[in-house]
Parts: C-alpha cells; structure tokens; sequence
C-alpha cells in the first residue's frame, strides 16, 4: 500500500534523490469478477469508484478504462468549478460537489490544487444584468454564495479587463462567486485513482469493454479487450463514448456527441486571479498554476468523435477573448485540444438506472462535467449500490425525457455547464 504523502516522506526521499517513490496506485490485471465494475477511467468515474469502496460495502471494485486514466475530457478541459446555477436540482447537485472540492486535497493526501479565487459571469446588456440579479437571488436562496459587482468592482478585482464604455461589448456588471475557482485537471484523476487504489479497487488500464452480456435483462458480464469479466452491477461513466456504451446494451440514449475545444497561452506573470466568463460574448479564461492562460469557449456545431475541432471557434474564441482583454492581442497560444462531450437535449446529465438490471449510466454532462467530479461520484455510488437514486440525482433520471419533467438549465440560466 502506497504510504501517505506528508512533509517528512518528503524529506525522506529527497535523501535518495526521489527516486525510491511508491508508485501512486497498482495496475493488476483484471480478475475473472468482480462485484461492481465501473467502465471509464476519467474523473467521475474514479471518483465513482473511490466514493464505492469508501461510503459503502460492495465488495470488490474494478475501474476498466480502455486508454489510460483521465486521458479523454479530464485531461482535456478548463478546469473551472463552480455551483452558481439557477434550478434548484442542478444548484443543489452541484454544491454538494463543491463542497466535496474544498476538502478534497486534505481527503484524498493528494494535491489536486484547487484554489478558491472566484468565478465571474459578465454581463453586457440590460437583459444579461437582469438574469445575473435573478440567478445571483435565486442562488441565495439555496444557500449559495453569489455577488453582483458593478463595472468599478470588476475593474478593481481584473485591472486588465476593459470596462470602458467604447468597448465593443460594454460590460455593465457581473454576479460574482467567490468559493468558486480551478483545479488541476489531472491531478483530480491521479488523486482518485490513488485513493482508490488504497481502498483495494482494481485500476485496469488499456481494458476496452467491446460488449455486455445479459441473461433475461440483467447484467451478467462484460466482453473486453482483455478477457470476460462476470459481474452483476456496471457503471458507465463514459462521456462521449456512452451512447456507443448503450448500444452494446441495446439501448438508445438522448445524447449528442460535439468537440469541445480549449487552448493554452504561452507562461506569463500572474495577470488574472479569478475566472472570467462571458456568454455573450462567448469566451472563459483563467490563468493556470503554469502562467498560462487558460481560454475556452463552446461545442463545434457538427457532431462527432474527433478529438479536433473547427478552426473557426478557435479564431471566434480569440476574437472574444481580445475583446476583452485588449492587452492580451500580444500573447502567442501555445497548444490547442478537443475532448468529446455529450450534451442532453436539457443541458443537464443522466445519473441513474437503466431498462437493464444492474446497469447504470452516469453521461450527458455536456460542458460541465470537471466542476461536478466528486459530487457526481458520490451521488454515483449511491445510486449503483443501493439501486436507487439519491435525493440529490433522483431529478436527473433517464426517465424525464419521457414524462417531461426536463430541467433545462441552458434554457432557463443562459448559460452553458
């Protein structure tokens, strides 16, 4: 078992010149079965698998990732976490995992870097100003910390940002939530693998599931690239793939596949101390640990499974960004990236059960999964061993689609997860 991390193993293999390092979690290869198997090795489902073996007793877990862990959309967004949402369910879901965010490095003896430097939502007519106040109230109400600043306030937090009133988009304020900030990306898969690892689940990388086997609609065991594993219970927290996931269940899921792009700008001194996002004119950017900025903006239009988007959000995202920060036109981007979301038509995921017994899915998050990691985990992990949604999650069920009881934040807030 890998010791825990703390100032003295610091000091201790420093003698060696950090070269006797543990390494942070097992890779065995799978076993014949397992009690509950989650399929997808990203952030939610780590943390699915983490929150299994830690909250309840299940018996022996296995995470099967087919690449290698946090390789798709963990490793590959912008790594923003907030809970300023306007319903109720998504508010609720959503500051539970927050709240989960801010013991998470003390929890799991891992450094996932989050830091609380606030999330700002701009707003740039009389109608984004009127929904911010709305959203700001609504989120009060819940419990939720949310501010509305003027354009002095904004300029007095971000000196770069213009607020002048020949800006092509005049900012007239902003709803403001400082428990909100960012994460590392990665760093959140590693931590959960890590913990997970502790607690005797099974990580198995380059483990593709290529079909699931069923006897009278229930789950009897997966086919993978490595050899059938028997279980009675999956998870599957797949992202983008999930609806290839559902096929080979015979299940149809209400998800699109889009690129979402983001980009990196070369290091620079600390310039930008909070997270800055504007649906209008459609661009967020934060600066990363690194020095770099950190920008991103909306799903391709077409759908798809190409891990590159159109260069033509790229080109309108800059466009956004400078708008913005006019001083930032002299920084040069460094890398650009695609990860592959899948959008609900409600905006909003799919945590719940299946036609199929013993069969869970946890998708749909579109562009916002990263902020939801522990929390959806952990309502994850309710749902799949007791076989019943938590309060939490019971609203984001498969079945809403066909009673209409949608929840439709994009419509409702404005904004996109």
């Amino acid at each position: 078992m890998t010791k825990r991390y703390s100032i003295f193993s610091l000091a201790r293999n420093a003698l060696s010149h950090h070269e006797n390092w543990r390494e942070a979690w097992r890779s065995p290869p799978p076993q014949p079965e397992y009690d509950v198997v989650i399929v997808g090795g990203g952030g939610h489902g780590l943390a699915s698998a983490y929150y299994l073996a830690r909250n309840f007793d299940v018996g022996r877990i296995a995470v099967v990732e087919k690449g290698w862990i946090g390789g798709g959309n963990t490793g590959r967004n912008t790594t923003i976490v907030r809970s300023n949402y306007l319903w109720d369910e998504a508010a609720h879901l959503y500051e539970k995992s927050l709240q989960l965010w801010e013991g998470l490095s003390q929890e799991l003896n891992y450094n996932v870097m989050f830091s609380q430097r606030g999330v700002m939502n701009l707003g740039h007519t009389l109608q984004d100003m009127r929904d911010i106040v709305r959203r700001s109230s609504a989120n009060r109400l819940n419990g939720i910390d949310s501010e509305v600043l003027t354009p002095m306030d904004i300029k007095r937090r971000v000196p770069a940002i213009d607020v002048g009133p020949s800006a092509r988009y005049p900012i007239l304020g902003a709803s403001f939530q400082p428990r909100g900030g960012g994460a590392r990306h990665d760093a959140v898969a590693w931590g959960f693998a890590r913990a997970a690892d502790q607690l005797g689940v099974d990580i198995i990388q380059n483990c593709e599931v290529t079909g699931i086997r069923q006897v009278d609609g229930a789950v009897t065991a997966l086919e993978t690239s490595r050899g059938p594993i028997r279980t009675a219970k999956v998870g599957v927290v797949a992202a983008g793939h999930s609806s290839v996931m559902a096929a080979r269940a015979g299940l149809r899921l209400p998800i699109e596949r889009h690129p979402l792009q983001a980009l990196v700008s070369e290091p620079l001194k600390p310039v930008l101390d909070t997270v800055i996002m504007s649906n209008a004119v459609h661009g967020y950017i934060s600066q990363s640990d690194k020095g770099e900025l950190v920008i991103g903006a909306g799903i391709d239009a077409y759908t798809g499974y190409g891990q590159r988007g159109s260069y033509g959000i790229i080109e309108g995202n800059i466009a956004a960004i400078v708008t913005l920060f006019p001083s930032f036109s002299r920084v040069r981007m460094l890398r650009q990236w695609g990860g592959i979301v899948d959008v609900c038509p409600d905006a909003c995921p799919i945590i719940g059960k299946t036609p199929v017994r013993g069969l869970y899915f946890n998708c749909g998050w579109g562009t916002g999964g990263f902020k939801a990691t522990p929390g959806s985990g952990w309502v994850f992990a309710h749902t799949v061993a007791k076989d019943e949604p938590h309060s939490l999650n019971a609203a984001f069920s498969l079945e809403r689609f066909y009673t209409g009881a949608l929840i439709d934040e994009h419509g409702a807030a404005g904004v996109a997860h």
